[in-house]
């Protein structure tokens, strides 16, 4: 008869299901980040196939982040009710047939509808993850080096995804950038199911409210789908305006529902938190910065140096490596030795710093001497960013709010780049018609433009450096949570994030 494992074997196995638990949520997680940005390098080739419109085509990209942004919040506290695991597999399922469906589309109108369904998906699976990495990985040093893996996915997922698309699109055809999802999504879906451990949630009737959803879904949609067409519509427009006006007149009947009901949908108690509120402002801030250096940078590597998309991707490689090994394998030790407030101050410092060096590249910019060191230097401030931004939004959360707290983090990416995009891509595009009415050549009036756009982009990464010194403090340990800080005096116990 075999004698039973002793306690330590069943911890070290216990520990590396754990890792591999992690692993297995972050594939998910980049599946759904590269969806985002992996359509982009395949749009030619999907309006030669499909036959859209100019107009018509951004409603492939539209379509997905209308639904991923829209529900992301939503999605996240669906999971403290209902169960966080079981709201990821339900996500990954919808969204691996969406991806199917968007391969298999013959026609324009079930691309669309199929990439609304993705972004459904894509909400409910990655609304949640950041709670069940906490929850996981208690002790400090662990999930500090948990939460970096988990930065890595979502901050360098996006320049994966552009790489991964010139690819897939160049070598086979658009449909692969869908069909690649589905082996990726049934793995992840067996594994989790395995591998990630259960929890009941607190139930649904401890937040049942149905036109508190109906007013917060509505509302976020509505404000994210007028931020994507400001850009068609201009920001004075009637269109713009008003729609702005409901979708405030939405968000702010959802809030003051929220106060007066018994069993709130979402509780307000989360945003009284200095570092969920302080945390959630710097990442919008830092984002809608940091967005400025992939959109228009790609811009000005395509439309003034002539670069094909398997050339932009390429060209953001470096940049991706370079956060990998800062999220990987400096982020927990920075974390564990200076806390995550002090991490985040110089970090932003790096990333506006590289976005005013993108702002002095030429029309006959190379990539060694213009491109890479501007990158590489957003690079490592996000590699340093991303973790002590997540564990001060996640410090302060109960743990029955955790789903909600990694939602509105994940909501905040998402919203913040989009205004963000709008903001800087309407100056650039104002700049650049303005100096072309008086003459100027197209690629200098072009990059005129990107530059306006990228020190704009600086000065909201200086915005989140002011809201970082003056809003966020050390995170303490409490009852129901505490955020990674410094060291502790050797004879005070070290503030730990329990859940």
């Amino acid at each position: 008869m075999n004698a039973d494992p002793s306690p330590s074997a069943a911890a070290a196995t216990d520990d590396r299901q754990r890792w591999v638990a992690l692993y297995v949520l972050c594939a998910g997680v980049l599946m759904i980040v590269l969806d985002a940005t992996i359509v982009n390098v395949a749009l030619p080739s999907i309006q030669d196939d499909l036959g859209f419109s100019q107009t018509g085509l951004a409603w492939v990209v539209n379509a997905y982040l209308i639904a991923f942004g829209g529900l992301l919040l939503l999605a996240g506290r669906l999971g403290d009710l209902a169960g966080r695991r079981r709201v990821f597999l339900i996500g990954l399922v919808v969204f691996t047939v969406a991806s199917l469906a968007c391969a298999a589309a013959p026609s324009q109108g079930v691309l669309i509808v199929a990439r609304f369904v993705q972004g459904v998906g894509g909400a409910m699976s990655s609304a949640g993850v950041l709670g069940m990495i906490v929850r996981m990985f208690p002790e400090p040093r662990e999930q500090a080096k948990a939460i970096g893996v988990y930065g890595f996915v979502a901050s360098a997922g996006g320049s994966i995804g552009l790489l991964a698309g010139g690819v897939l699109t160049e070598s086979i055809s658009w449909h692969w950038i869908f069909l690649v999802n589905l082996p990726i999504g049934v793995a992840t879906a067996v594994l989790a199911r395995r591998l990630v451990p259960d929890d009941q949630g607190i139930g649904l009737r401890e937040g049942a409210d149905v036109p508190g959803t109906v007013l917060i879904t509505s509302g976020l949609m509505l404000f994210v789908f007028t931020i994507l067409q400001v850009e068609s519509w201009g920001w004075g427009s009637a269109k713009t305006l008003g729609l702005s006006a409901v979708a405030i007149v939405l968000l702010a009947g959802f809030v003051v529902r929220q106060a007066r009901i018994a069993n709130p949908l979402i509780p307000l108690r989360l945003f009284r938190s200095r570092n969920v509120s302080g945390a959630n402002l710097v990442m919008s801030m830092m984002v809608a910065g940091m967005f400025t250096q992939f959109f228009l940078g790609a811009l000005y590597m395509q439309r003034v140096l002539d670069y094909n998309p398997l050339e932009v991707g390429l060209a953001f490689f470096p940049s991706t490596l370079v956060m990998a090994v800062l999220s990987l394998r400096v982020a927990e030790r920075a974390l564990m030795r200076f806390g995550a407030r002090t991490m985040l101050i110089p970090a932003l410092v790096i990333i506006g710093a590289g976005l005013l060096l993108f702002a002095r590249t030429p029309v006959d910019g190379t990539f060694v001497r213009d491109i890479l060191p501007p990158t590489v230097l957003v690079a490592i401030g996000a590699g340093l960013c991303f973790p002590p931004i997540m564990t001060l939004a996640m410090s302060d959360a109960r743990p029955e709010d955790m789903g909600l707290a990694s939602g509105l983090i994940n909501t905040t990416v998402q919203v913040g780049g989009a205004i963000g995009l709008a903001v800087l891509a309407t100056l650039a595009a104002g700049r650049t018609e303005s100096l072309q009415a008086e003459g100027v050549a197209k690629a200098a009036a072009l990059n005129s433009g990107y530059h306006l756009g990228y020190v704009v982009g600086s000065g909201l990464v200086v915005v989140a450096l002011l809201i970082a010194i003056f809003v966020l403090r050390p995170a303490p340990a409490s009852a129901h949570g505490g955020g990674l800080e410094a060291p502790a005096a050797a004879d005070e116990p070290h503030p730990v994030l329990t859940v």
